[in-house]
Parts: C-alpha cells; structure tokens; sequence
C-alpha cells in the first residue's frame, strides 16, 4: 500500500512536472528489499578475518565498499585477496605497490633521523601508516568516496594514525570505525563471535588462526603483540620469528657490507666478500633484510606506552633497518658539527614521538623532518661493518666531509694546537662550580 502511494505521488509529480522526478530514488523505492546507498566507503582491506567481515557488514549498512590493499612489502597471496574482496561483494579492488615510495619516502627519513621510539623501537608499523594512508585517500577522491575505512581496534595506536593522516589529507573525509561503533563491538566481542558471522554469511575464513597472537608485517618490520604475549612475563616462542633466524643457529662466517651514504641515506651497498652490489633504495632495503636476517639481526621484546595512556608488550623484528640505525649513527658523527648534532638528536626524539602517536602530517613534524634533512647535507662516505650473530660491527669509515683531523688528534704529532690552551679553558669552566660550592657550603659536605 505504502508503494502504491509513493508510485500515485510520484505520477501526480510527473503530470505537474516531469523534471522533477528522481527516477533512482523511485527505482529503490519500489524494488524489494533494495536499499539506497548511504554513500561509498574505501576500506583499508587486508583479506583477513576482521576486514573481510568489515567489508560485509559494511555493504549490510547500505554502504558502496570500495577495497583498497597496500603492498608494504608482506607475505601476501594478492591475487586470491583481490577475488576474495569481489567476491564479498566490493564495488571496486585496489592493490597498490607501495614498496619503492614507502622505502624512498617514510623509510628514508626515519633513517635521516635515526628514529627510535622510547630508545628500543625502530617505528615499523608506525612508518607504515602514513605511507598507507596516503593512498587510501587518493582513492577515495579519486573515485568521489565520503568514508573511509579501516579494521584497527578501539584499543590501539592505529586508529590514530590512520584517522589522523586520513584528516589532514582529505579534510571533508568522513571515517566509520567499526571497532568503535557499540552496534559493532558489542555484537563481535572476539574471534569466536566473527568467525560465526564469516560462516553465516559466507567468507572464507581459515579453520584456525595461523598463529596464537597478532602479527603486522611490511618491507621494515614484523610485529608480534597480543594472544599468549599479552603475559610481559611468558617468553616469545622460538618459531614465532618469521624474519630472522635465531641468532644461535646463524652462520658462523660472518658477511662484511660497505654501505655508502649521500645526503643522510644509503645509496648503495656492497657485499665485500660476495663482490656484489646494490644502488636502487628498494633492492638496498631487501638486501640488508636479507642479511639481517640470516645473520638474526634486529629481535627486540619490549613494553611500550601507546599513544592512548595503556603500556603494551610487543615484540619486533627490523633486521635491515637495525643495520642501517648503526651505520647511519656512525657516518653521521663523523661527519657532523657538534652543536649541529645535539640539537639534531632532540629533534630526532620529537620526530620519532610525532610518527608513533601518528603526526606524520603535522606542520610540526613537517618542519622537523625539514630540519633533519637540512642536518644530512654533509652525511656522506662509507661505513664498513661486519653483521655476525645477532650482531653489527663498525669496522671503519671513510667520508669527503669528515671532521676528523688526524693531524690535530694525534697523541704523536702537536699539530696546531696549543696544550697551554686547555689550563684556561679548563679554569673558566671551573669558575661556576668554584662559587657554586664555595657559597653553598658544599665543599665542607662530606
């Protein structure tokens, strides 16, 4: 009846005037069970459990899914993922290849920066997001999407991150959040309640997880955080690493590397013993993974404080990156001012903080990724080192920019430097701490 009365309205308007007629809304109008589309959506997608349930329940809200998945570099069979998500009823698939830009453009300035979070984590997730985010929006104004999407929880720091780098970037986006939306959360409350929800509707799920806790991989990292390793004190298990071997059963010869540096980051490196090379930013990352890795470079287990207040135990595996952190260290103080480099190394803390908490975009992580590129100008040369065991030996450096004076520095040689020097610039210094004591009462303290 209520049909009838729509289609009689409608024919009354048409008679009046025909211009007037939204012919699609009369279409979802009178056609069972079709609903009008709340607008398009591009999901973040992995093909996993979560967004593949995601995807679903999206399109059962009335929403066009449009499937974005990024290649960072993981383990990932992309042409089932792609049929999976068409399958699932997506309006669209994107797989795009974001390895060379993700070295080239978040890899390469966390490197310039020796980026490290609370003075243990190298940041590989958190690199990650901005890089992935990026694109997510470029498709979403490409293809005239209001919402974006992603499966990150309600607990953790990519949903800031994420969101955030989604905002700056495209400022009128509007984000649904599944995992902070009560319909969601309290309908999916764990894996059990979405892997009856997969079957039902139909989405190929594994029988079993493939492993007892969560993993994030990319070309810099691997990440292992929640399931059995939410106890700080239970040990990771020895087949949980994917991307370095036990540093025990490393080879007991070790590889020799040259890696040379132009503008703060690597330009090329060359395996001294093997004769062999490589010069593109992507084939140097995936070199010295696989070195890293063979040698079970880069294995850290470690509790960090998130972003929204809760500390949290993850482990990690960054095997090329921890050697590049070493060597970079290395040509870097060689190369650079003194005063330029302790001002650089608070920089460096402010940098890291602001890619951790998801700042990526910011005007104030802007200007100090500016700053620590200004900073690389003169970071040029080679370091040599071993990578043995777990282990990254500095064997020795060479640069055009040096700052090391041999001559001035030698014990054998006088050079033009005056010892007679040392007797006042060592009697000025001790001027503040003479009246600090001889005021204070401290010299009498015992």
């Amino acid at each position: 009846m209520k049909h009838a009365m729509l289609f009689q309205s409608a024919r009354q308007r048409k008679t009046a005037s025909p211009s007037h007629i939204n012919h699609s809304l009369l279409l979802h109008l009178l056609t069972p069970g079709l609903i009008m589309s709340k607008g398009t959506v591009v999901l973040a997608y992995s093909g996993g459990l979560d967004t593949s349930c995601i995807l679903v329940w999206l399109k059962e809200q009335g929403y066009d899914v449009i499937a974005f998945l990024a290649n960072i570099g993981q383990e990932e069979d992309f042409d089932a993922a792609h049929k999976k998500a068409v399958d699932l009823g997506a309006k669209k698939v994107f797989i795009e290849d974001l390895r060379s830009e993700f070295v080239e453009d978040f890899i390469w300035p966390a490197v310039q920066a020796n980026a490290v979070y609370e003075d243990r984590y190298l940041l590989g997730t958190a690199v990650a997001r901005p890089c992935i985010g990026r694109r997510q929006v470029e498709i979403a104004r490409k293809e005239g999407a209001q919402f974006v999407s992603h499966g990150a929880t309600g607990k953790g720091n990519d949903q800031i991150r994420f969101e955030l780098t989604c905002y700056a970037l495209y400022p009128e986006v509007k984000i649904i959040a599944p995992w902070r939306i009560p319909e969601f959360y309290n309908r999916f409350q764990g894996r059990k309640d979405l892997m009856e929800y997969a079957q039902k509707r139909g989405i190929p799920v594994p029988v079993t997880p493939k492993a007892p806790w969560s993993m994030d991989a990319n070309l810099m990292h691997i990440s292992y955080e929640s399931g059995i390793l939410e106890n700080p004190k239970s040990r990771g298990p020895a087949d949980l690493y994917l991307m370095t071997k036990n540093p025990e059963d490393a080879p007991d010869t070790p590889d020799v590397l040259e890696i040379e540096f132009g503008n703060g980051v690597p330009v090329k490196v060359t395996n001294i013993k093997e004769s062999q090379s490589k010069d593109s930013p992507l084939e140097i990352f995936l070199y010295l993974n696989e070195i890293g890795g063979k040698h079970g470079v880069g294995r850290i287990d470690i509790v960090e404080n998130r972003s929204i207040g809760m500390k949290s135990r993850g482990i990690y595996e960054t095997p090329g990156g921890t050697i590049l952190l070493k060597a970079h260290l290395d040509i870097e103080t060689f190369t650079m001012d003194k005063e330029v480099r302790r001002i650089k190394q608070g920089l460096s803390i402010k940098f890291s903080e602001f890619v951790y908490n998801g700042f990526w975009y910011s005007p104030e992580c802007d200007f100090v990724r500016h700053c620590i590129a200004k900073s690389q100008e003169n970071v040029q040369g080679k370091v040599q080192l071993s990578v043995f065991k777990g282990q990254v030996y500095i064997l020795g450096r060479e640069s055009p920019k040096s700052l090391y004076n041999e001559e001035l520095v030698s014990m054998d040689v006088q050079g033009d430097y005056d010892p007679c020097d040392a007797s006042g610039f060592i009697r000025i210094n001790a001027v503040r701490l003479r009246e600090h004591h001889r005021l204070q009462g401290l010299s009498d303290n015992k």
